[in-house]
């Protein structure tokens, strides 16, 4: 999340980005919600393979989210990203995960802006969705 979420709740959040705050697009000083790097570190020890998908598509912000990702010690693995002309679900189904972990979306229109509303149906029924409040963090997530 941008770093001017820090110390404020979930709904406080979403509002500083529904009114574009202004460390919104300073990705360079994102920082973690809750214990999200130790949480998927946990997943990846049980055998998880993680993919991480950003929102980012110019290379400088590409590199910034992985200097976050890096600076607070996320499991090292791929970030992925949108190539030209690609929308988000043309990632997901390029993956194929057997779980797609995403938010709600909520500051910026909710289910309709989310990846797995717009898989193919075909292949919908071979990924198991699990969605999260915006900026709730995933720390109460379980994949079993």
């Amino acid at each position: 999340m941008h770093k001017n979420a820090q110390g404020k709740n979930r709904e406080e959040i979403v509002e500083q980005v529904k009114e574009n705050e202004e460390s919104v697009d300073d990705f360079a000083t994102y920082v973690p919600i809750g214990n999200a790097p130790e949480k998927i570190k946990a997943w990846q020890e049980q055998g998880t393979e993680i993919y991480y998908l950003t929102s980012r598509t110019e290379k400088n912000e590409i590199e910034e989210i992985k200097n976050v990702l890096k600076k607070y010690h996320f499991p090292e693995r791929e970030l992925l990203y949108r190539q030209a002309g690609e929308e988000y679900k043309d990632v997901a189904e390029r993956v194929m995960p057997n779980i797609l972990l995403e938010d709600d979306c909520e500051s910026i229109g909710g289910e309709s802006e989310m990846t797995y509303t717009h898989i193919n149906l075909t292949i919908k029924p071979k990924i198991r969705p699990i969605v999260v409040k915006e900026f709730a963090g995933i720390d109460n997530i379980n994949l079993d």
